[in-house]
């Protein structure tokens, strides 16, 4: 099966500190992939060099075989919600549509055809009714599904999501959830920064536990162990007892 992602000897360095150092893995397309590691482990710096979002020290990235910038357009990316401007006056339907932007090409703006797609998505994360809010004014899990759906209209073939489900509601997190693995049953690859280890075994197909250096990439069950585990976390107990739970 062909590989959405390879990655070789990444290092990369972020305020000056190393913060992700030799990580080399493949994830091939159609995987559900969950991102996992202690505070500081470097997931976020992970992704986001992925994406091109900061410089890389040294190392390779290629999605689909290509260089990351021939396959922009096909490449989604939803940041962590910390990272966003909630008080910036604009609606959530201009929200969405700043997902067709990049498809759309310089000078030209959305029209009839990008507007129904950007409803079409709005429909799918419940939030069609909310479409002429400010988007500050909605609750987390609102505010997340919105920019699920500014994904969404990108219509691509490998999703990015750095933390989705932090402060958000359970209704929201399992509408993101069932949205994902409707992704994965059409073959798009999805690749999702986690930190409840609880629902691991039920969200991903593998997981890449990271600690500035990849400690393992597998199978849940194989990552979920309290050896590999402790390799990671160190003394941090508490991660270690969420695991025995997750399995």
């Amino acid at each position: 099966m062909e590989k959405a992602i390879t990655v070789k000897e990444l290092h990369v360095s972020y305020h000056g500190n190393e913060a992700v150092r030799d990580v080399s893995f493949s994830i091939e397309q159609g995987s559900m992939v969950g991102i996992i590691g202690p505070n500081g482990a470097g997931k976020s710096t992970l992704i986001k060099a992925l994406l091109g979002l900061l410089p890389k020290d040294k190392g390779s990235v290629r999605f689909f075989g290509k260089d990351p910038e021939d396959m922009r357009k096909k490449i989604a990316y939803v940041p962590q919600r910390s990272n966003i401007d909630w008080t910036f006056p604009i609606t959530v339907m201009d929200t969405v549509l700043i997902g067709t932007y990049p498809s759309l090409g310089l000078f030209k703006f959305p029209r009839k055809k990008e507007k129904a797609l950007a409803l079409e998505c709005l429909r799918k994360v419940g939030l069609e009714d909310y479409r002429d809010r400010q988007i500050g004014e909605l609750s987390g899990g609102q505010q997340q599904r919105v920019f699920l759906a500014r994904a969404l209209v990108q219509q691509p073939e490998l999703l990015l999501l750095d933390e989705p489900f932090v402060g958000i509601d359970v209704a929201s997190e399992e509408t993101i959830v069932n949205i994902l693995k409707e992704l994965q049953q059409d073959g798009k690859t999805i690749v999702v920064v986690h930190h409840d280890l609880s629902k691991a075994k039920d969200y991903f197909d593998q997981l890449l536990l990271l600690n500035k250096e990849l400690v393992k990439y597998g199978d849940v069950e194989a990552v979920l162990n309290q050896e590999v585990m402790s390799k990671a976390y160190a003394n941090q107990l508490r991660f270690l007892q969420e695991a025995e739970v997750a399995l």
